[in-house]
């Protein structure tokens, strides 16, 4: 498998890192050179393969160079989110073990606040400028020469958080590869490569926080095959539409909120774009509703992919533009492991029955949640069969096409009756008054549990009773009394990250805490 430094030797002005908002660009032979010099600067500071550094960074021009670094120093390296509270940086770098921790200006507040925090860390770098007790990035890569390593010059790995959607986040660490650099195999490689044809004409367009796992993997991947990465800073759907365009995007990935508010742009914005280079767009990370996928499929044709997969890397589901056309709603069928759906009694559950989704094979049980035993323990097979889940709840169709009804933890059971919120958020997601949706479970003396939607809507001055009944009379047009919400909650945002994924668990907690009772 190859690295930024192999392309450095055979086309070292060719772009590896365009950014979308300045246009800045960074050649392999600015990558490479400047991985080799952070290389020895992580050694230089007594850091070995198998030790530990973390990142905190917005999407800066040389966070990839950053992470190659890490990579080529064999270190497991954590990307922390920039939008994260200080206290929790602190715990995500002690738990994880960093002796290194590279953050930039952008942070110095937070880097401030950390001092004190993380007693473990002996090499603090900033870049864009310093603060007191960080060095210079740029100065102390300066001082160190850009060719490789001589010694120890192997495989790194990222060890990643979950988002902490359900309590504090954990690091899903898998073991090091082992092997010198160039030679460890990169599974998302692999599949960008053999699954939607990335090589070295690959343009790929990432609009995601690179710190989130499917960015920072995709792009890595992007550099494995020699191809060009475009950075958006954020997303912005017109801008989006106008950079595939600019650059003659081939591949890239994004989340079901991203196409929704694509497809929520005037007509006359949307068709002012040339997007006729796409070859691949991905999404994953986030249920897409059914009717945002096949208008997505009518408006960029059938390139649109899909697949269902963790950070923890146990399983591989995966679905093309043809296969879901012909099974609509589905994320696809095993790729890498295997699908089985597991009942309350823990066996097998018939084929159209809602069950813990596990996957088995090789890569099953191949992570551990770091520090966490016990959710580690959690996410195997109680009949010890090898499996382990993500905590998806979903069932198997006659062609072994897996669909996703919900996250176990959000199901909500009303007089007994298993309702899976996500049915109601696909539809009120596509009501022309939502801007977005949280549906969820909220206390009921009668029932135990009652569905509650708590909407953003396009304008807060519409918010009121009158929108409340538009919006339930809608979802019930659509599905059963039973799954749609008795009433309706507005706010001005909804606490949703920048990948897509929605923090339920902080509404919910609320509704629950106000009525005295604990989830």
């Amino acid at each position: 498998m190859r690295f930024p430094g192999t392309f450095a030797a055979t086309h070292p002005e060719k772009p590896a890192v365009i950014m979308a908002g300045s246009g800045e660009i960074i050649t392999y032979a600015q990558v490479d050179a400047e991985a080799n010099r952070l290389s020895r600067v992580l050694r230089s500071a007594g850091l070995q393969p198998g030790d530990h550094i973390a990142l905190c960074l917005e999407n800066h021009p040389h966070f990839l160079s950053v992470m190659w670094g890490c990579h080529y120093a064999g270190l497991y390296y954590t990307a922390m989110s920039s939008r994260l509270t200080t206290e929790e940086m602190a715990y995500i770098i002690e738990d994880c073990g960093a002796q290194g921790f590279i953050t930039s200006r952008h942070k110095a507040e937070q880097a401030n606040e950390l001092q004190a925090l993380m007693p473990s860390v002996k090499l603090r770098l900033m870049l864009d400028g310093t603060a007191a007790g960080y060095e210079s990035y740029e100065a102390s890569i300066a001082t160190h020469s850009a060719d490789p390593l001589e010694e120890d010059r192997v495989e790194g790995q990222d060890m990643l958080y979950s988002s902490g959607t359900t309590g504090r986040p954990k690091g899903v660490k898998v073991p090091l590869p082992g092997a010198p650099l160039g030679e460890g195999n990169d599974s998302v490689a692999g599949l960008a490569e053999g699954l939607f044809g990335s090589n070295e004409s690959t343009v790929y367009l990432s609009p995601a926080p690179l710190y989130h796992s499917a960015p920072l993997r995709f792009c890595r991947a992007t550099h494995r095959l020699g191809g060009t990465v475009v950075v958006m800073e954020r997303f912005d759907p017109e801008e989006y539409l106008a950079l595939v365009q600019q650059h003659r995007v081939t591949f890239t990935q994004v989340v079901p909120t991203m196409f929704v508010r694509m497809l929520k742009l005037p007509p006359e914005v949307r068709n002012a774009y040339d997007l006729t280079s796409l070859q691949v767009v991905v999404h994953a990370a986030a249920p897409c509703p059914t009717e945002v996928k096949l208008r997505i499929i009518e408006w960029f044709g059938p390139i649109v992919h899909e697949y269902y997969a963790g950070t923890e890397g146990n399983g591989f589901v995966y679905c093309n533009s043809t296969d879901w056309l012909a099974h609509p709603g589905t994320v696809g069928t095993a790729v890498l492991g295997s699908i089985h759906i597991v009942g309350e009694d823990g066996e097998d559950a018939p084929t159209g029955t809602p069950g813990t989704v596990y996957f088995g094979g090789e890569a099953a049980a191949s992570f551990q949640y770091h520090n966490d035993a016990k959710k580690t323990a959690e996410s195997r097979d109680a009949k010890g069969r090898g499996w382990s889940t993500l905590g998806d709840v979903g069932y198997l169709d006659d062609d072994n096409f897996l669909y996703l009804t919900d996250r176990r933890a959000y199901m909500i059971i009303a007089g007994g009756v298993n309702v899976y919120p996500q049915e109601a958020e696909n539809v009120l997601a596509m009501h022309p008054k939502v801007n977005d949706v949280a549906v969820f479970g909220v206390p009921n003396d009668d029932f135990g549990e009652e569905v509650k939607a708590v909407v953003e809507p396009i304008s807060m001055e519409a918010a009121g009773p009158e929108l409340e009944r538009e919006l339930i009379a809608y979802c019930q047009e659509h599905l059963a009394d039973i799954k749609c919400p008795r009433s309706v909650d507005f706010r001005p945002e909804l606490p949703r990250h920048p990948t897509g994924k929605l923090y339920k668990r902080l509404l919910k907690d609320e509704y629950w805490a106000d009525a005295g009772r604990s989830i």
